[in-house]
């Protein structure tokens, strides 16, 4: 197996590294399975996993590679690290939003951030808000910040007009 990128994302989960990544590469386009490694009958002693059932998924999202480990229920996911989907549209913002979320928990849903249904956050997020975000004019700034306190996901034409004043 060949790594094309110098960094790779590793997603620990209990057993479902395989339906996450089958998940993923569903919803994003450029994205695929590349290689599914399956635990050796050696070593079931420390990792307590049955021979043959899936140990590691090598996936693509949007050409970024990613690891999906089936390392047991020691670790979960949680708020200090999420992936940031950057959109170019509402449409494209709405895509990502709904698929996503989809099973995942509504309560943590806000300022565009959400957990997919295996509880890995997610934040999907216009470009040009970041944009605004940037404008050096304060006022228009603490208006789009202060728009999307308000939100659970974000709705670029609201932030537009919070920024127009």
């Amino acid at each position: 197996m060949q790594f094309t990128s110098k960094i790779v994302p590793c997603l620990w989960f209990d057993s479902e590294g395989e339906d996450a990544a089958r998940f993923y590469t569903g919803i994003f386009p450029d994205s695929r399975i590349s290689h599914i490694e399956r635990f050796p009958a050696i070593g079931q002693e420390i990792h307590g996993k049955p021979a043959g059932s899936v140990m590691t998924v090598s996936f693509e999202l949007a050409g970024q590679p990613f690891t999906a480990l089936n390392g047991g229920p020691h670790f979960k996911f949680n708020e200090a690290v999420s992936l940031q989907v950057m959109c170019d549209s509402a449409e494209e913002l709405d895509h990502f939003w709904s698929r996503l979320g989809e099973g995942g928990p509504v309560e943590a849903q806000q300022c565009g951030w959400l957990k997919d249904k295996f509880g890995l956050s997610w934040q999907i997020i216009p470009k040009r808000m970041l944009e605004m975000m940037a404008d050096p004019d304060k006022a228009k700034v603490q208006r789009v910040f202060g728009a999307m306190l308000q939100m659970k996901k974000l709705d670029l034409a609201a932030l537009e007009r919070a920024f127009n004043g």
